[in-house]
């Protein structure tokens, strides 16, 4: 139980905010693995004593080989706010991201028009509409930079499917151990070097701001991005 609340950011009785580790699912899937929102459910009813069921709302999801920030909402109240919050733009996500090629230009914004391929598990970018697509939105910046490798400091506009990595590899930035989407080879442990960073938004029943900051997973490179902007700062 100990190692789970190493991993909560943020707690109240409307909010759940944790830290994701790369290989955690959000909800279940065909791999039957049990998902972080049930080990959560588990870890809140044995802590706090509950006789009865555990409510908890997923508000938005990150890929499984993606570490970081998580949002749940504890109440029904909670989670409706969310969710019509998530749908204004209302909940403001950064990520860093490492790649292995350098951006050009090192700051920008990137609009694509993004196609989801449900049997593949895929989305493909497009820089015009075609049929089935959805505008796919977000800026970056170069951050950091290590001898072989590059780290993005990218902020989202729109929230779709893979669209990070989708919209990054079409630049020819794709991410590292993304094997999906055109790294040459996978990380050892199965993720990306995808982080949800930093989360902000007014509280949907506090109305105060709430910003919480995660860092990335304990890993080498991880750790050397850390430690040069931290350097920095």
């Amino acid at each position: 139980m100990s190692a789970m609340v190493n991993e909560i950011l943020y707690e109240d009785n409307h909010l759940l905010i944790i830290n994701k580790k790369p290989s955690q699912i959000i909800q279940g899937d065909k791999t039957g693995d049990k998902p972080l929102s049930e080990q959560l459910k588990d870890f809140i009813k044995e802590r706090d004593h509950k006789p009865g069921n555990v409510f908890l709302g997923v508000v938005h999801r990150i890929d499984r080989p993606v570490s970081g920030i998580v949002i749940f909402a504890k109440t029904g109240k909670a989670l409706t706010r969310l969710n019509n919050m998530l749908k204004k733009g209302e909940i403001h996500k950064t990520y860093w991201v490492v790649v292995k090629n350098k951006p050009y230009p090192e700051k920008g914004c990137l609009i694509n028009f993004l196609r989801r391929d449900e049997q593949k598990n895929k989305a493909f970018a497009y820089d015009h509409p075609v049929a089935n697509t959805q505008k796919a939105e977000l800026t970056y910046e170069l951050i950091g930079q290590s001898d072989q490798y590059f780290l993005l400091q990218v902020q989202l506009i729109t929230g779709r499917h893979h669209q990070i990595r989708a919209q990054l590899a079409k630049i020819g930035c794709p991410v590292k151990g993304d094997l999906k989407y055109g790294f040459d080879r996978s990380n050892p442990d199965g993720s990306i070097h995808l982080h949800a960073r930093s989360v902000e938004f007014i509280h949907p029943v506090k109305q105060e701001m709430i910003k919480v900051i995660a860092n990335p997973p304990s890993e080498t490179l991880w750790n050397f991005f850390l430690a040069q902007i931290q350097l920095l700062n």
